[in-house]
């Protein structure tokens, strides 16, 4: 089982607003791609196959899956890692997590599990937020 990621969506009202806000961060494949300072020395164990979960409002939300790690360095020659994801979101089992800062590894069978319906992960995006909440809180999202 592979290896994931976990990252706290700051300033992140829910899985509609991550995904709006990664829309700006497009590559030329069409995946998003998200900027942070290290390197995972893990990233073999990683890929292929493991996810980066977010953290939204207190709770573990949504995953999507990472296609690669690129090794870059900015104007100053800092060097810096870009985590490259598929732009698919799979709701998960709402678990609570406390803060923490940067990103930590997740292990498999640490991560929450993907929200099915009929076999497939879905969310309307046209559903109000207090909905989903509500939703949420039942278990039935």
């Amino acid at each position: 089982m592979p290896l994931n990621i976990i990252k706290l969506a700051v300033g992140i009202d829910d899985v509609e607003h991550l995904a709006e806000r990664q829309k700006r961060f497009k590559n030329s494949r069409g995946n998003f791609q998200h900027r942070t300072r290290m390197m995972p020395s893990r990233a073999s164990e990683i890929l292929p196959g493991g996810s980066m979960y977010w953290v939204i409002k207190r709770l573990i939300q949504v995953r999507q899956p990472i296609v690669a790690f690129h090794q870059e360095k900015d104007d100053n020659g800092r060097a810096f890692c870009m985590i490259e994801m598929e732009p698919k979101h799979f709701i998960v089992d709402a678990t609570a997590k406390r803060p923490f800062q940067g990103w930590r590894y997740l292990k498999a069978e640490d991560a929450p599990a993907d929200v099915r319906h009929g076999g497939k992960v879905y969310i309307d995006p046209k559903m109000p937020a207090d909905m989903k909440d509500e939703l949420r809180r039942l278990g039935l999202l």
